[in-house]
């Protein structure tokens, strides 16, 4: 899938774990790391901005789109 997906980038920088980002933006464990590890297939804008506002970050910063998903073409 071209869109990479860089939770993990944001919460290392924030240092914010899962459990934590979860708590905040009130979403489960479970969806969260569907999210975080690129498997989802789709993510709602309510969902995004309350990410957003908890790590106070563009959805940018969060999602790549790139014809190689290597880490490093992003």
């Amino acid at each position: 899938m071209p869109i990479v997906v860089n939770l993990d980038v944001m919460m290392a920088r924030r240092k914010m774990s899962l459990n934590e980002l979860s708590e905040r933006v009130d979403i489960t464990l479970s969806n969260l790391s569907i999210l975080k590890t690129g498997k989802a297939k789709a993510i709602r804008f309510s969902t995004l901005e309350a990410v957003c506002k908890a790590l106070d970050c563009q959805p940018g910063d969060i999602l790549a789109y790139s014809e190689d998903p290597s880490p490093e073409n992003c």
